[in-house]
């Protein structure tokens, strides 16, 4: 094969185009709300848990599509900064319920400009009449994740210890 076919086919490939997809809208989160300090899978646990209070760690990682062990991380330096509670639910010792405190809800709402202006940008780049069909398929593909990760028996999340920073 030539270079040129190569780069061809590269730059046509679904699977590339998607990760370069969703690293310029990284990029675009960083600029708008990263200066708070907020990653985007921060803020995601912090919008999950604002809708769901109360869910466990596992249920949390089906609403998000976070992995088990990425999920127990960021829950864990949640914590540290304050933004989420977790308690042992009554019904099962094992079981933490995960809620959001004052202080992350401000923080929600301090970001949730700037991660808004950051769907609207990405779809700004798309013409108005495909949005719809662009979302949509969207959609399909994450639906088909959801499907997978269903099949999938779900482990209970492990606890992190966290250490206190002096």
């Amino acid at each position: 094969m030539t270079v040129t076919k190569d780069v061809k086919q590269f730059t046509r490939s679904p699977s590339h185009l998607l990760k370069r997809s969703a690293q310029y809208a990284s990029h675009i989160y960083m600029g708008e709300v990263g200066k708070s300090g907020l990653t985007h899978r921060q803020f995601t646990v912090l919008l999950a848990v604002d809708a769901n209070d109360g869910k466990s760690q596992t249920d949390l990682v089906k609403i998000t599509g976070i992995d088990r062990s990425t999920l127990a991380d960021l829950v864990a330096r949640l914590l540290a900064q304050g933004y989420l509670q977790r308690r042992r639910t009554k019904d099962d010792g094992r079981t933490n319920a995960i809620r959001i405190t004052a202080i992350g809800k401000k923080m929600l709402k301090t970001a949730q400009p700037g991660a808004d202006e950051v769907d609207k940008q990405v779809l700004s780049l798309i013409p108005s009449a495909d949005r719809k069909t662009f979302l949509d398929t969207l959609s399909v593909l994450a639906a088909e994740m959801d499907k997978i990760e269903e099949k999938e028996p779900a482990k209970p999340v492990r606890k992190i210890k966290t250490r206190k920073r002096a």
